[in-house]
């Protein structure tokens, strides 16, 4: 395969930068030697994508054109590894999910290489009004190995992450289990004690998800499940930064409380994502409102009913939202989550030629995408 230069700004220093690409592996990193009008990056790794432009991991006839299509247009936005994310329901709906997108790896390598493997949020969460959020209560259910086991006999193995809450009779012996596995397992829509928590990461639990989301609006001040997650060094918190989850103010604290290097963007999509403002009918949340400014709302209310806006944008929203540097918000997209996928989303030598140019046009504005390279290639 041919040699292949792509140039652009450094986020580390703003210099211009040189990333010779061959055989879908990077080869050299030089200084660049002309001003770049682009900034450079790792591709983004999202580690929690239900959907988007219509296109539903969830859909209750799952098809694997559907993951297909739902890939082309995350790499488009330079996604180039995520992780589609089934929630709550029957085994029944949950291996066909899985089935799904295990035949879309099969017939598209575009596909296999950039989902490693799949996120099932549920069904072992709170059954409890607020921490569930929109999950369906009558498929909520305690752990079962068994159906676990079941779920990767039907997909080939491919369930690699697990989101899940700890207060389940049972649950360290299901973490443990699952960890052993090479099984990332995280906790969210929790009501769990702080005692469950801990009891929970020493089992094995290393993601939080969505932290502050996935939880009731009223909680009491001292004893919830936010202060042992955010105490726990051993977690790593994923979040929602699309400025309507997670208000400014409470981001740059968990962001501080957790440090740069244990936090992780996620978009969260949904399949109404990309769509044009307007009143929609949801196939969890009834009629919903999408509004010009990325926040989904039940209509006429202000509750939330899902996430809308992409990495790319929230990783500009994180940098408005801190007040941080452009290279600290790119690593919660890039270099952290990567950690749970096999070491991807860093610029060196030796790894996966996957690149995104893009730029930003003024402070928590939406992000452009100029090209990306995948295995080395431009995307078309």
């Amino acid at each position: 395969m041919s040699r292949l230069t792509i140039t652009g700004q450094n986020p580390q220093n703003g210099r211009p930068l040189a990333v010779t690409v061959q055989d879908g592996l990077i080869r050299e990193i030089q200084d660049g030697r002309r001003d770049e009008d682009a900034w450079l990056s790792p591709g983004f790794v999202d580690l929690q994508v239900n959907g988007y432009y219509g296109d539903d991991v969830n859909h209750e006839e799952p098809d694997p054109e559907t993951i297909v299509s739902l890939t082309r247009t995350m790499v488009a936005m330079g996604v180039t590894t995520y992780l589609p994310t089934i929630i709550t329901a029957t085994e029944v709906r949950i291996t066909a999910a899985l089935q799904a997108i295990a035949e879309a790896r099969r017939r598209s390598s575009l596909v296999a290489n950039a989902v490693p493997f799949v996120h099932v949020e549920g069904p072992s969460i709170s059954p409890t009004e607020g921490f569930r959020g929109a999950h369906p209560v009558e498929h909520v259910r305690p752990p079962s190995l068994a159906e676990f086991d079941r779920w990767q006999g039907a997909s080939g193995g491919l369930v690699g992450m697990v989101t899940l809450s700890p207060h389940f009779r049972g649950m360290e012996a299901y973490v443990s289990a699952l960890t052993a596995r090479s099984v990332h397992v995280a906790l969210g829509h929790t009501n769990a004690s702080a005692e469950e928590i801990h009891r929970a990461v020493n089992a094995g639990a290393r993601l939080s998800t969505h932290l502050g989301n996935g939880i009731a609006g009223i909680i009491p001040r001292h004893s919830n499940v936010l202060w042992p997650q955010l105490a726990e060094d051993r977690l790593t918190a994923t979040l929602i930064a699309d400025g309507h989850h997670v208000p400014a103010d409470m981001f740059k604290v968990m962001v501080r409380a957790k440090g740069f290097d244990r936090c992780i963007l996620v978009s969260d999509t949904v399949a109404l994502a990309g769509m044009p403002p307007g009143t929609y009918t949801s196939p969890v949340g009834g009629r919903v409102e999408l509004h010009a400014n990325g926040r989904l709302s039940l209509a006429g209310t202000e509750f939330l009913a899902g996430a809308v806006v992409p990495l790319k944008d929230g990783v500009a929203r994180a940098m408005s939202m801190m007040g941080s540097s452009l290279a600290d918000s790119l690593r919660m997209a890039t270099e952290n989550p990567g950690r749970f996928v096999g070491g991807l989303g860093m610029l060196r030598v030796g790894s996966p030629a996957d690149l995104v140019r893009f730029t930003i046009e003024g402070e928590g504005a939406a992000v452009k995408i100029a090209s990306v390279i995948v295995k080395g290639q431009e995307w078309q």
